[in-house]
């Protein structure tokens, strides 16, 4: 008969009902207002096109000044850095509607964890963007990539109840320092791949301009990824103490040899070698940081998908069959 007054009738009855006997626990109807709105916005989907198109669009034009030295980009680059600051800016209020949706930090999965990843890429670009346009565009570049990772079909963003472990305020401290070196040193590895690319594209024993040019910004890479690595080395060490504190309030222990805590380990010895490169002669040369800056970064691969997906201890998302490896994993490698 299409008459639904009886039907309206019963789920006013039942929402009276839930009000009364369970206001505790229903979200209020900000809270649901904020997370429709999140829902239709698509905030994050709709910030992978501007990072890596204004990211594309600066780096072919840092390569064509490489190749015609007296082209000035001053304009295209402060267009740019304008679109990133409020992309970040979008992307910020994105995570903070996330947090007040879900009433906790958004980054307890592996959805949130992407997003905030992209998060911090974008921070470490647009920090050395002063120094270096260079780590502006490539950062942009990966924050767009990070966030379309983010959003294919294995990966799952529905807002959820945090496991009862994240229920701590460590989650806000740990998490977001350990994750957010994963940023920086993904601009290392950028810039290192980044460099390298300028070692094919120079000749050898030339003075021209481009030669100038391209051993210019082979200096500034190296000296930009120095910094990062170090900025990146800093917070990984730092998260994977107050982890470690965590660890002795959850599970009363300190350090377990989890694989996580293993590859958070490995992870920091490696980056440590790095950076102590300089103090080597024979391995104090850009192009021999440029390589380990680029390949270190599978470390932090490994240790944040690898584990999770592959490996079982307390930090994995693993059970039962590993998840298959997608097709793209090879071809990248």
């Amino acid at each position: 008969s299409s008459d639904l007054s009886n039907a309206d009738k019963g789920v006013d009855k039942l929402k009276s009902y839930q009000e009364q006997f369970g206001s505790g626990l229903i979200p209020s109807a900000s809270r649901i207002k904020a997370e429709m709105f999140f829902n239709h916005a698509k905030i994050f989907q709709r910030l992978t096109p501007i990072y890596l198109l204004s990211g594309l669009i600066l780096l072919m034009f840092i390569f064509a000044k490489m190749v015609k030295s007296n082209l000035r980009i001053g304009l295209v680059t402060k267009i740019v850095l304008g679109l990133n600051l409020i992309a970040f800016l979008i992307h910020t209020g994105g995570l903070g509607l996330r947090w007040y949706i879900s009433t906790h930090a958004p980054w307890s999965d592996g959805y949130e964890s992407m997003i905030y990843i992209a998060w911090a890429i974008a921070l470490s670009g647009i920090f050395f963007s002063r120094q270096s346009i260079v780590s502006l565009a490539l950062t942009s570049i990966l924050s767009g990539v990070t966030l379309f990772v983010a959003h294919l079909s294995w990966m799952d963003p529905q807002i959820t109840n945090l496991v009862p472990v994240l229920k701590s305020y460590w989650l806000n401290i740990h998490v977001s320092v350990i994750t957010a070196s994963y940023g920086f040193l993904g601009l290392c590895a950028l810039l290192g791949f980044f460099t390298l690319l300028l070692f094919i594209l120079k000749k050898a024993n030339s003075t021209d301009k481009r030669n100038i040019e391209i051993e210019r910004n082979i200096v500034e890479a190296t000296r930009i990824n120095e910094m990062a690595m170090i900025l990146g080395l800093s917070l990984l060490t730092i998260g994977n103490f107050l982890g470690g504190v965590w660890a002795n309030e959850s599970w009363g222990r300190y350090w377990g040899w989890d694989p996580k805590e293993t590859w958070a380990l490995v992870s920091i010895l490696f980056y440590a070698a790095i950076v102590h490169f300089r103090f080597v002669p024979k391995l104090s040369s850009p192009f021999v940081f440029a390589v380990a800056s680029t390949v270190a970064f599978a470390s932090i691969i490994m240790t944040y998908f690898g584990v999770n997906f592959y490996l079982s201890g307390m930090h994995s998302y693993a059970a039962g069959d590993p998840v298959p490896v997608p097709a793209f994993v090879y071809y990248t490698i």
